[in-house]
């Protein structure tokens, strides 16, 4: 039976969702948390790879079960007895073979959340970045709206050591909303490349607080200025929903 999970999780603690040599990613914990109900281990497919830090509310996930070991009802639950508290799984439905977490994905939504002010709450220790100096949230909002739209974003994503086939996406939207020191950008879209929410962000902040011009932003988007290096912390980020 296939399993359609649906994943959150704190990332503060990991080495991002993807299995490495080193052990520690949410993949492996959760693995092996399952490896401890089935008896063998099962591969858990992720929709994409979230960095090492960065956070998820609504990760989807898909692996195929022995359907007999329990009752559909009771998959969640007993994962999660096995998981540390801050990775949970919040649903598990079953699916289609056909069904598979990464490209049967349509769109993704992240959020990032900045604090715009000196002094931090503890309450978002963690999940927010603080930027003590004073942003200008109609330079923001213009930046944002740059980035709206089918482009080649070559210049706001990290080289992995694979390279991508096309570095060309299509954000439908990109939201931000302001209540008082606390900004919460929103990306939608298709898919994303590499790193490339982080250096959205950093460079929506960069026009921001005046560092880097509008014109700038726009030549770098059309990839006729030098790639823009900033890139926002992980521990900003989550991903809301695929």
């Amino acid at each position: 039976m296939r399993l359609r999970l649906a994943v959150a999780y704190d990332g503060t603690l990991f080495r991002g969702w993807q299995s490495q040599a080193d052990p520690g990613s949410i993949q492996d914990t959760i693995e092996d948390a399952i490896a401890k109900l089935c008896g063998e281990r099962l591969t858990v497919q992720g929709a994409g790879r979230t960095d090492a830090g960065v956070h998820a509310a609504g990760q989807c996930a898909h692996v195929d079960v022995p359907d007999q070991r329990l009752p559909l009802a009771k998959w969640a639950l007993a994962i999660n007895a096995h998981l540390p508290p801050e990775i949970r799984i919040l649903r598990a439905r079953p699916v289609p073979d056909t069904f598979h977490a990464r490209f049967s994905a349509q769109g993704k939504i992240y959020r990032y959340t900045i604090w715009n002010g000196p002094v931090l709450p503890p309450s978002l220790l963690g999940c927010a970045w603080q930027v003590p100096n004073k942003l200008d949230p109609k330079l923001a909002a213009e930046a944002c709206r740059v980035f709206i739209g089918r482009h080649d974003f070559a210049a706001f994503s990290a080289q992995r050591s694979k390279a991508v086939r096309s570095t060309i996406r299509t954000l439908t939207n990109l939201r931000l909303v302001r209540r008082g020191p606390l900004w919460t950008i929103t990306f939608i879209g298709e898919g994303f490349l590499y790193k490339m929410v982080r250096m959205l962000t950093g460079a929506i902040v960069r026009c921001a607080d005046g560092r880097l011009a509008m014109d700038d932003l726009v030549a770098r988007l059309h990839n006729a200025a030098p790639r823009l290096n900033q890139v926002a912390p992980a521990h900003g980020l989550c991903l809301e929903r695929v």
